[in-house]
C-alpha cells in the first residue's frame, strides 16, 4: 500500500477539505491506471480472480479496512490539531484584548491626571490674577484718594494764599489742577460765535450753520463726554467741527491741531469717533435703499429725463488714493492710474448708486483698486440683493465697465452702431452722468478724498462712509457748492471679459432702444 502524503502546514484549505480532495485524486488515478491496462493483462487478472475468489476478496477487504482506519485516524488527528490551534488563537486574542484594555485604562488615567493638573494650574493663575487686580484697584483707589486729598489741600492753600493776597491788595489767582499745554482756540471761538458770517462758515465746513447744528443734535447723545476731575471734556460742537473740517479740507492733523487748540492725537481720535458715530447713527437714516413709494418717484423722474422706464438708480465706481499698504500691496496697485499719471498709485474703490438728485441710495466701500468695476459689483451687497430677486423688473444704469444683466443696463459698445443704438447710448448717457456728477460733488465737497490720506487702511471704510452720509445730508438740504472748489474726476473704465450675462437683457435693451427712437423719445444730436 502507498503511504499517504503528509498534511501541508501552511495550506489555506482546511484539513478535512484537503483529505477529501486527496482521496478524490487517488481514486481518479486508480481508475485511470485500470483503464490503461492492456487487454491481455486485464484478462489474466480476471482469470486469477475467478480461480481464487475467496482469497482475493478477503485480501481486498483487509486492505480496504486498513486504509479506512488510517484515513479516519488521520482525520481525527487533524481535527484535534485544528481545535487546539483555534483554542490557542482564542487565548492569544483574549490576552491581547486584556493587555489593550489595561493600556487604555492606564493612558486614560494619565490623561485625566494631566487635565486635572492643567485645570488646577489655570485656577491658580486666575486666582493670582484676581488677587493682583484687587491689589491694583486698592492701590489705585489709595492713590486717587491721596491725590484728591493733595488737590484739596493745594486748593485750600491756594485759596488761603489768594485770600491773603487779596487782603493785602496783591493779585491772587488759583493755580491749575493739571498741567495742560496752552493752545490758542481763537479761530474756533470765532467760528463758533453767533456773529460769524454764514458764507465764511459754509466755506470752512462745506455746509451752513443750520445743517451743522442738525448734525450736532443728531450725534449729541453718542459723541458727548462728561467732564472729569482733572480736565473738562471737549464740547460736542467742537468735536463735530474737528471731524467735518478735517474731511472738508483734507489738511494734516498738525494743522487741525493748531486750528482748534487741541493735541494731534486728540484730533485724530475725535475724527474717528465722530465718523463712527455718523456711520452708526446717521447712515441708517440718510443713506438707505428706497421704499416702494420712493422707488416709484425715482422711476418717474428718470423716465421723464431719459424716456427709459423702470430705472431706479445710476451706478458709478470711483477710486480713492491711499498710501501703499504694508500687506497685499499688489492688490491695491492701480495700474491704469499709474500709467496715466506716470506715478505709482494705490487706491481703494467706492461703488455708489444714486437717485435723480444725486443722493446715494447704496454704497460699497473698500475693495482693492486693482479690481475692475464688474468684480467690485459682484462683491457688493447690491449684487446679493439682486440675486434674491429684490431687483426684478427694474434697471440700474451703469457704464460700459459693467456687464449687461437682467437688472444692469449698459450702453452698446460694439463698433458700427446703428441709429437706434446711437440714440439709446445718448439717452442712457444722461442717466450715467447723474452718477458721475454725484461723485464729482462728493470729492469736491470733501477734499480728503482727492489725495492720499493719513488714515489707516482699516479705518478708511468708516471715514468714506461718513463722507457719503454727509454728502446726502447736504444734497437733501440743498447746500450749494462753493464755485471755487474745482475738481476733475477721471476713472478709467475696463470692458469686462463677459459683457453679456443674459440673453433676455439683450432683447430688453433692443426693445428699449427701438421704442426710444420710434416714439420720438431719443434726440438727434448723434447725427451732427
Amino acid at each position: 500500500m502507498k503511504q499517504l502524503p503528509s498534511f501541508p502546514e501552511n495550506s489555506s484549505l482546511s484539513s478535512i477539505s484537503y483529505i477529501h480532495q486527496l482521496l478524490k485524486k487517488t481514486l481518479v488515478q486508480m481508475n485511470d491506471n485500470n483503464n490503461n491496462l492492456p487487454n491481455k493483462r486485464r484478462r489474466r487478472k480476471k482469470e486469477a480472480i475467478q480461480e481464487t475468489p475467496n482469497e482475493t476478496d478477503e485480501n481486498q477487504g483487509a486492505v480496504k479496512t486498513k486504509d479506512l482506519k488510517e484515513i479516519i485516524t488521520s482525520l481525527l488527528l487533524l481535527e484535534e490539531q485544528e481545535k487546539s490551534e483555534q483554542e490557542e488563537l482564542v487565548k492569544e486574542e483574549e490576552e491581547k484584548k486584556k493587555l489593550f484594555e489595561a493600556n487604555h485604562k492606564k493612558t486614560t488615567k494619565v490623561m485625566w491626571d494631566y487635565y486635572s493638573n492643567v485645570q488646577q494650574h489655570h485656577s491658580d493663575l486666575e486666582e493670582l490674577g484676581n488677587v493682583r487686580k484687587r491689589k491694583g484697584r486698592a492701590n489705585n483707589a489709595a492713590l486717587a484718594a491721596c491725590a484728591a486729598t493733595t488737590l484739596v489741600a493745594v486748593d485750600e492753600e491756594n485759596i488761603t494764599k489768594a485770600n491773603d493776597n487779596s487782603e493785602k491788595g496783591g493779585p491772587g489767582a488759583p493755580q491749575r489742577r493739571l498741567w495742560v499745554k496752552n493752545r490758542s482756540k481763537a479761530w474756533w471761538d470765532q467760528c463758533n460765535s453767533a456773529d460769524f458770517p454764514e458764507d465764511e462758515f459754509k466755506k470752512a465746513f462745506r455746509m451752513g450753520k443750520d445743517t451743522f447744528e442738525l448734525i450736532c443734535n443728531e450725534l449729541s447723545s453718542v459723541v458727548a463726554k462728561e467732564n472729569t476731575m482733572l480736565r473738562d471734556a471737549v464740547p460736542v460742537r467742537q468735536r463735530v467741527a474737528v471731524c467735518i473740517w478735517r474731511l472738508a479740507t483734507g489738511e494734516p492733523l498738525r494743522l487741525v491741531s493748531k486750528r482748534f487748540g487741541l493735541g494731534i492725537s486728540t484730533c485724530h481720535k475725535l475724527v474717528l469717533e465722530v465718523c463712527t458715530a455718523i456711520r452708526t447713527v446717521l447712515m441708517p437714516k440718510y443713506l438707505q435703499w428706497p421704499d416702494e413709494n420712493k422707488m416709484q418717484d425715482i422711476k418717474d423722474e428718470y423716465e421723464a429725463m431719459s424716456g427709459i422706464p423702470n430705472v431706479v438708480g445710476s451706478m458709478y465706481t470711483t477710486h480713492i488714493p491711499i498710501i501703499a499698504p504694508k500687506i497685499s500691496v499688489a492688490a491695491y496697485f492701480n495700474k491704469r492710474h499709474t500709467e496715466r499719471n506716470q506715478k505709482t498709485s494705490y487706491s481703494i474703490t467706492v461703488q455708489g448708486v444714486v437717485d435723480p438728485r444725486g443722493v446715494f441710495t447704496d454704497v460699497c466701500i473698500g475693495w482693492p483698486g486693482s479690481m475692475p468695476d464688474d468684480q467690485v459689483l459682484e462683491k457688493s451687497a447690491l449684487f446679493q440683493r439682486a440675486n434674491t430677486g429684490l431687483l426684478n423688473g427694474v434697471w440700474i444704469v451703469g457704464s460700459s465697465g459693467y456687464p449687461l444683466m437682467d437688472w444692469v443696463l449698459v450702453p452698446y459698445t460694439q463698433q458700427h452702431l446703428t441709429w437706434t443704438q446711437h440714440a439709446f447710448n445718448e439717452k442712457i448717457g444722461e442717466v450715467q452722468r447723474i452718477g458721475k456728477e454725484a461723485f464729482v460733488r462728493l470729492k469736491r465737497r470733501w477734499s480728503c478724498l482727492q489725495k492720499r490720506t493719513e488714515v489707516k487702511l482699516q479705518d478708511l471704510p468708516v471715514v468714506l462712509g461718513a463722507c457719503c452720509v454727509l454728502h446726502n445730508i447736504c444734497e437733501m438740504r440743498n447746500e450749494e457748492m462753493d464755485p471755487e472748489l474745482n475738481f476733475e474726476l477721471v476713472d478709467d473704465e475696463m470692458v469686462p471679459e463677459i459683457q453679456l450675462r443674459s440673453t433676455n437683457a439683450r432683447l430688453a435693451r433692443d426693445a428699449i432702444a427701438h421704442n426710444l427712437l420710434h416714439h420720438n423719445h431719443a434726440g438727434t444730436s448723434f447725427l451732427s
